[in-house]
């Protein structure tokens, strides 16, 4: 099959879509890009209009810091660097908050380290703050916290991110836009006779392009941190884009069925497979939950989500996002997943309906114990 007919499978099912838009991309040596922001802020509210679920990773705060500051040579030390971002990355909102209300779109930023992602706790807070923004149609502005993470504030650190972000969000596509049209046979800058690789077939063929003399010849350009990203994005199941943000209307050709843009990277098969996988088997059980038969059955034969309602007993002390076994009245293991509640709150809300559990807590985080998209049925 062709670029085309894998692209137009992609787009069809593609609600949930995460942009990372490159420093190439938005900043110079004078600094932010602010008319290239503007017309890529037109293009995503467009894709936000065809009731796409856009999440965008920038970069581009130490580049409005400079800008901001009237500093005309990038800086050269850590302290440096870390004092443009915390200036910049106001001035970056604020641009995007600027362009993005004459589309009467809303912006949240949410900025992150490698370490909220990597903490399970950290991770499934995220995830549903991700989520509660999306449903209410705000758009999320993602980069990097780089006035503390000085290890983190490497060149195309975003693009891994921008990854980590699509796997956390479960996302139907990943698109990767910086200062290169697409993977290319050789290094285009060097060679003429350069071709780009329209299409690379899931991770196998992803992992022969970055350790084959095809890529190598261009991996100072920072496509090998794209390619990386790429293959992170398709274990857990989610194709990529890698496409060139310098090129006007680029996210119309990205989704556009019958045009060919940039490189696309395709997933692996396994994305569920994936993920409950590491949910069943990397995580170490901290706890164990008893549920009735009625809790049962709705989770092993129709899908749904742990309720408190069917709860009946608490063992082991765990904390919120730890993951707990699931195990019927015979004692008998049939699940494994990531709480919303701590043990202590499971102790005091079990046996109850959903309605109750505000009243009894004096708050109520999510109405599900383990919701079903964090659940893994043995």
């Amino acid at each position: 099959m062709t670029q085309l007919n894998y692209k137009k499978q992609i787009l069809r099912r593609a609600r949930r879509v995460v942009v990372k838009i490159g420093s190439q991309i938005l900043s110079s040596e004078e600094g932010i890009e602010e008319g290239r922001l503007r017309g890529l802020v037109r293009e995503l509210a467009e894709l936000h209009d065809r009731k796409k679920e856009i999440v965008v990773v920038s970069s581009g705060a130490v580049a409005a810091g400079m800008t901001r500051l009237g500093r005309k040579e990038k800086p050269k030390t850590i302290p440096e660097k870390q004092a443009l971002a915390a200036v910049g990355q106001i001035k970056l909102m604020a641009l995007y908050e600027r362009h993005f209300s004459k589309f009467d779109k809303s912006v949240a930023q949410v900025l992150l380290t490698h370490e909220d992602l990597a903490n399970r706790q950290r991770y499934i807070n995220a995830k549903h703050t991700f989520q509660m923004l999306l449903e209410s149609s705000i758009i999320p502005i993602v980069n990097e916290n780089d006035t503390v993470a000085v290890e983190e504030m490497k060149f195309g650190d975003n693009d891994h991110l921008s990854a980590l972000v699509a796997t956390l969000l479960e996302a139907d596509l990943l698109v990767i836009l910086s200062d290169v049209e697409g993977v290319y046979d050789k290094d285009p800058r060097a060679h003429a006779d350069a071709r780009l690789i329209p299409l690379i077939p899931a991770t196998k063929g992803l992992s022969q392009a970055i350790v084959g003399n095809s890529v190598s010849a261009v991996g100072t350009g920072g496509i090998v941190t794209k390619l990386g990203a790429a293959e992170t994005a398709a274990v857990a199941g989610i194709p990529t884009t890698i496409a060139s943000g310098l090129q006007s209307g680029v996210l119309g050709k990205v989704f556009a069925e019958k045009e060919a843009c940039g490189t696309l990277i395709l997933a692996d098969a396994n994305r569920l497979t994936s993920r409950k996988h590491w949910i069943a088997y990397n995580l170490k059980t901290a706890g164990e939950i008893v549920v009735d038969q009625g809790a049962h059955d709705a989770v092993v034969q129709k899908g749904k989500s742990l309720l408190p309602s069917g709860l009946k007993e608490v063992r082991g002390v765990f904390g919120v996002g730890e993951c707990v076994r699931c195990v019927d009245l015979d004692g008998r293991e049939f699940a494994r997943g990531l709480v919303n509640y701590s043990a202590q709150e499971l102790n005091q809300i079990k046996g109850l309906h959903t309605s109750r559990i505000e009243k009894v807590l004096g708050y109520k985080a999510y109405d599900e114990i383990i919701h079903r998209d964090d659940l893994v049925v043995l």
